[in-house]
């Protein structure tokens, strides 16, 4: 038996597209993550920021092993900084993106209902 267009319309309205929804929702998600490289800055938060290192050099020289020392720990703290700030707008946004979801599954659930209160309180206005 086929189903009449009335029907086919409520299987697309109410169940096809609010999975499709949730599936963009969920990779939108996952690009933010990706888009921020969240996974990849934490595994490296301590990393040397743009590989900068300087060598400690051959033998035991106070002076270059201190400024190798000093220059070494700059460079990690600079990237654990930036990193820090990087992971946080990738968080930031993930939460708002988290969070703006729902109400977008359930404006389109209520989207027929909203329309027809529509045209229904624009026919009595115009009488």
């Amino acid at each position: 038996m086929r189903d009449n267009l009335i029907v086919w319309y409520l299987k697309w309205h109410f169940l096809v597209v609010p999975l499709g929804i949730l599936s963009a929702w969920r990779n939108v998600l996952l690009f933010n993550l990706d888009y921020f490289s969240v996974p990849q800055l934490s595994r490296t938060l301590f990393a040397p920021w743009r590989r900068n290192e300087w060598s400690y050099g051959k033998g035991f020289n106070p002076q270059v092993w201190a400024e190798a020392l000093a220059s070494n720990l700059i460079s990690r703290t600079l990237g654990a900084i930036i990193r820090s700030f990087v992971i946080a707008a990738g968080l930031a946004t993930e939460v708002v993106l988290v969070l703006s979801g729902p109400p977008v599954v359930v404006a389109w659930l209520l989207l027929p209902g909203i329309t027809g209160a529509g045209i229904f309180y624009g026919i009595t206005a115009l009488f």
